[in-house]
């Protein structure tokens, strides 16, 4: 039997965390993967996902100044650029390793499996140890539909050698938005067929409606208030069966992609044997990330039932919470904030904080400052032809309740609404910030 004091399942964001922070604290720590070391965001999400949409940003710039002294626009070269990409990706699993072997910690491979409240089996290997942290993340929903096993899924965006020449995404989530606007700018026609009746719901739907109208403008198809009912072979090519309240429609694609969402990646650990508590959202824990029905075990990242949203940054705060109760007891808590997220379209789609409609249903006294702009220089001097934002402020505070944007640099200027929201900072005072200019977060006095 091997013996360790921490024992980390996921090499993600937050297990590697949790790792490093108890090896570094002296105890006798352990890490397991049953994939390639590294997790989501390093090997299959925002890493390689930005790679991509920094080169179609680079020729969607290019395409937006032809005629205003650009003279001709580059195109994506798929394979070049995916051999970019695993110039990130591919040296990453080792690398992790072999800094974990530095820092003292045991690497293994393979399925962990619980066979009691603090012990775990790895094929014929039994493990023990005094705390059990788990950092497994998400993975995609599966379909449970006729030819599921014909789509691919998220991560298989990520290793085409060759751009399909048309694409259908099933779902229409951010990932699916994500994927759907670099295929469509790298020279494949796409489809997104979504069950919903609106796009990204959790987000404000006036600033949606741009973009909608920006991903139809690069001749995407939304398929809206359809159910796949059965993916199906046509030779070399698929076909989707939507249905739309009783009403079949084919859709031909040459790839499939499951984007329907992602789920916490802990069914296959056996829980139920460690007495580990769980439900759909993942792994029940108390303040503390601790779980709810087993003391031994902790739980950070996707794969755990808390207020924070699936994203990176609440993954490396909750595995600083989980390494920091684990070495010192139960005293530190998270605090998910304010929440900032993006969707990195182009134009990317940024929000923080409530939608108008959020703060109407609390019955809040409220301003909006709701505007189209791109004749704004953050647009205009782009050639981006989208360009909007709304931003809700308490009339009684005249604290910013939430900020939504897109456009040019999206992602930036909500990271300062973020702070400025995080620090209680009233709208009035924002509004004076002589901020740099020209900038598109200088924008942000004219917004507020």
């Amino acid at each position: 039997m091997n013996k360790f004091d921490v024992f980390i399942i996921g090499t993600g964001v937050a297990g590697t965390i949790i790792a490093n922070k108890c090896a570094e604290d002296g105890l006798k720590t352990a890490i397991i993967d049953n994939r390639n070391y590294g997790g989501t965001c390093g090997l299959h999400g925002c890493i390689p996902k930005k790679i991509l949409v920094g080169a179609t940003e680079a020729v969607e710039s290019s395409r937006n100044l032809e005629g205003k002294g650009i003279d001709k626009a580059p195109s994506i070269k798929w394979k070049e650029l995916i051999e970019f990409k695993n110039s990130f990706t591919d040296p990453m699993p080792e690398n992790k390793e072999e800094n974990f072997k530095r820092n003292g910690i045991t690497t293994f491979h393979g399925d962990a499996k619980f066979i009691g409240k603090n012990q775990l089996k790895i094929g014929d290997v039994i493990i023990e140890a005094k705390k059990i942290a788990i950092a497994t993340g998400a993975t995609h929903r599966e379909l449970s539909i006729p030819g599921a096993e014909y789509t691919l899924s998220s991560d298989d965006f990520f290793e085409l050698k060759e751009l399909p020449k048309s694409i259908l995404f099933i779902g229409g989530g951010y990932i699916a938005f994500e994927f759907a606007h670099i295929a469509a700018r790298s020279g494949a026609k796409v489809t997104i067929m979504d069950m919903e009746s609106t796009s990204l719901p959790h987000f404000d739907k006036d600033i949606v409606n741009h973009l909608v109208d920006a991903t139809k403008d690069l001749h995407i198809e939304l398929v809206m208030n359809t159910k796949v009912a059965e993916v199906k072979k046509d030779g070399n090519s698929l076909i989707v069966v939507g249905d739309n309240d009783g009403k079949k429609k084919e859709f031909k694609a040459d790839v499939v992609f499951n984007t329907s969402g992602r789920v916490p990646a802990i069914f296959s650990l056996d829980l139920d044997k460690a007495n580990v508590s769980y439900s759909d959202k993942g792994i029940e824990v108390n303040d503390y990330m601790q779980n709810t029905t087993n003391p031994n075990i902790y739980a950070a990242g996707d794969n755990t039932a808390t207020d924070g949203l699936p994203l990176t940054p609440f993954a490396t705060m909750e595995g600083h919470i989980v390494a920091a109760n684990i070495l010192n007891g139960n005293k530190k808590k998270p605090d998910y904030g304010v929440r900032p997220t993006v969707v990195y379209t182009l134009p990317a789609l940024a929000m923080v904080g409530m939608t108008e409609e959020q703060a109407k249903e609390k019955e809040l006294s409220i301003k909006v400052n709701y505007a189209s702009v791109p004749n704004w220089f953050a647009a205009r001097h782009l050639g981006e032809k989208t360009y909007a934002y709304k931003v809700i402020i308490d009339n009684s505070s005249n604290l910013i309740l939430g900020a939504h944007i897109i456009g040019p640099n999206a992602e930036e200027t909500i990271n300062v609404f973020a702070v400025a929201m995080q620090a209680g900072m009233k709208a009035k005072d924002l509004k004076t910030i002589p901020l740099v200019f020209p900038s598109a977060s200088s924008d942000i006095v004219k917004m507020v």
